[in-house]
């Protein structure tokens, strides 16, 4: 019960908007020790996103870096069994080389008509999946993952006489709060450095993100390439 409220305290601190990925990596390294045990692992996990943004032309794909913090939970004693979950804190969605559109401001448009424009939308995404381990360290997982929606806005590039031009469009109200879809991937427990983990993970929304959309339905897609680092197991294994 203890260690449920711990998770639960984690999880909400999350959710409820931590700035900083320092803040998270600190309430790590408090509660590691004390959630990871026989039956539940708990870490940080991190490492390069590729998104995409399906129906949105032209686009391109956009990389970044995502971080949080994962849970395995084991399922009915079976070691082979578990529920894979968490929080993507630092979960960066988007789009690049989209076309400049008119601001607003003709004397600002001008000035950015050459240039191009990367749409970033940020969530907080929670990914719930069945993980099955196999021997010699290889897994796979799959199910669900659900975001919600932080921020959402166009970074508009272009050369200028005086240096680069830069200009930011807050569209955040033309998104919907709660994006869903599947997720699912593979992945190798190394047997060395406590059991870190590298994974390759896919998602794909099935939900229109944009509210009123007239035209084709646009979708989140991401690849994740992370490596997930448990907390506190070294400190258990050199005291059994």
């Amino acid at each position: 019960m203890k260690c449920l409220r711990t998770t639960v305290f984690i999880c909400f601190i999350s959710l409820a908007g931590l700035p900083k990925a320092n803040g998270q990596i600190l309430i790590s390294l408090i509660f590691g020790d004390k959630l990871n045990s026989e039956k539940i692992e708990f870490g940080l996990e991190g490492g390069l996103v590729n998104s995409r943004i399906s129906g949105l032309e032209p686009s391109e794909g956009k990389l970044g870096f995502n971080l949080g913090f994962y849970f395995d939970f084991m399922l009915k004693g079976d070691d082979r069994w578990w529920l894979a979950t968490g929080v993507i804190v630092k979960s960066p969605m988007g789009a690049d080389g989209l076309d400049v559109y008119p601001t607003g401001d003709t004397d600002l448009d001008g000035l950015l008509q050459n240039g191009e424009v990367t749409r970033k939308i940020r969530y907080f995404n929670v990914p719930a999946m069945i993980k099955y381990r196999f021997p010699k360290g290889f897994f796979a997982m799959g199910g669900l993952q659900l975001g919600l929606l932080s921020k959402a806005f166009d970074e508009f590039s272009a050369d200028g006489a005086d240096g680069d031009l830069l200009y930011t469009n807050n569209i955040k109200e033309d998104y919907k709060t709660i994006d869903a879809g599947f997720s699912g991937g593979v992945g190798y427990r190394l047997r060395g450095g406590n059991g870190m983990n590298l994974e390759l993970k896919y998602y794909r929304g099935f939900v229109d993100i944009l509210k009123g959309n007239p035209g084709d339905p646009q979708y989140n897609s991401a690849l994740y390439v992370n490596v997930g680092i448990p907390i506190g197991v070294g400190k258990k294994n050199e005291a059994n």
